[in-house]
């Protein structure tokens, strides 16, 4: 089977709740990050073969196939096929690993990963519907067989079976922050970053016709161990506050994918080959230990230890997912989300996967590393898992 090579990597800025990015329609979002992608790597956009894309909240401006909508809205050929995955917050990457897929099996030479939420216009909850005709998700059938809990109560969980304290939460939300901000003040994150066109909003925060440029990531606060300290917890006992859990965020991002081959006729330099993709499954009552799974069963397929692995970019849903995860894999933890992750820059849901893997990509190039994996925890009990290789 042929290599399978990623020809540019991309995404855009992060913002905030009802920040820069919360006006933007989000198939405009994801429109731009898809168009950006293909101009950056100089192709023919008929040279791709399937977009795969990840959404979660697919309702409203994000229902009926948000990958599709968004690749016509960026006035892309319409011949290029597109599709929507739901794999919970690992939508994104789930997508990506799907697209590498395709290339992989040699159905197509060319593929798009992508993935966008607008959680300011879409909120978590959205999907669920209050009309009761329609049905609920989850019912006694999957009672009498799991636990049905929140990713809340899940993170909590966590931090109990670990030993995970306050302190250890409130020292890794300010480690986040500070690596964040460093990164932006190094300009680490300037290659991989497509400014956002977006409306202004008015005072009743309705978009205007003025536009405005979003090119920088919105979540960065600068804090202190102590401020954090003072913080109330998200739920009553637990160690988690909002300093030490991802962020409500808008956001999207794209990944162009294609055999070694490909990538040599159309002159294109790779800028890392994707090794393999897993999705694994997890306790769905604990909800967020799949990264410590998905990152064995990678390291493992493909004759790595942990200190094979440069870099690492797992999702920080909340601070006990990676600290449980680095109990299990002893990593180091220089390696581990050097750049800050979703406590600092918050979390888009069905965009983060291929947020991450832009940034793996390009963090690989600019520190010269050579291995990274991606992973992340999903709602339902999930883990993503991919394997980078510069070059």
């Amino acid at each position: 089977m042929p290599d399978v090579v990623i020809a540019e990597a991309l995404r855009s800025p992060v913002g905030r709740r009802k920040g820069g990015l919360s006006g933007l329609h989000a198939t405009e979002l994801l429109a731009q990050v898809q168009a950006e992608l293909i101009r950056r790597a100089g192709i023919d956009p008929l040279e791709v073969g399937q977009v795969v894309g990840g959404c979660v909240g697919q309702v409203g401006m994000q229902a009926m196939n948000v990958t599709r909508n968004a690749w016509l809205s960026a006035g892309l050929p319409l011949e290029v096929a597109a599709s929507t995955v739901d794999a919970q917050c690992g939508s994104s990457q789930q997508a990506t690993n799907l697209a590498y897929a395709l290339v992989k099996s040699g159905v197509v030479d060319v593929a798009v990963g992508c993935g966008v939420e607008s959680m300011s216009q879409v909120p978590m909850g959205a999907t669920i519907p209050k009309d009761p005709k329609v049905g609920v998700p989850v019912t006694r059938k999957y009672r009498a067989h799991h636990e049905w809990t929140s990713q809340f109560e899940g993170a909590e969980r966590i931090a109990r079976q670990w030993g995970i304290e306050r302190r250890q939460t409130d020292a890794f939300g300010k480690l986040s922050q500070d690596r964040a901000a460093r990164a932006w003040a190094e300009k680490r994150f300037d290659s991989q970053i497509v400014p956002i066109d977006a409306p202004e909003l008015d005072a009743e925060r309705r978009p205007l016709e003025t536009r405005h440029k979003v090119a920088r990531d919105e979540g960065l606060r600068e804090t202190t161990l102590e401020a954090l300290a003072g913080l109330r917890p998200n739920q009553e006992g637990g160690i988690h506050t909002a300093g030490s859990s991802s962020q409500v965020s808008d956001g999207a991002g794209a990944v162009l994918l294609m055999t070694r081959e490909k990538a040599r006729a159309l002159g294109l330099e790779p800028k890392a080959t994707l090794v393999d993709s897993l999705l694994v499954g997890s306790d769905p009552a604990l909800m967020l230990t799949g990264p410590i799974g998905a990152t064995r069963e990678l390291l493992a397929r493909n004759g790595l230890a942990m200190r094979d692995i440069d870099l690492v970019e797992i999702n920080e849903a909340f601070a006990s997912v990676v600290l449980a995860w680095e109990q299990e894999l002893a990593p180091d933890m220089e390696r581990v989300n050097p750049n800050g992750g979703a406590i600092a820059l918050g979390h888009p849901l069905g965009g983060t996967g291929a947020i991450l893997l832009a940034k793996a990509v390009h963090e690989l190039a600019r520190a010269d590393l050579e291995h990274a994996i991606v992973t992340m925890c999903c709602g339902g009990g999930l883990g993503t898992g991919t394997l980078l290789r510069r070059g």
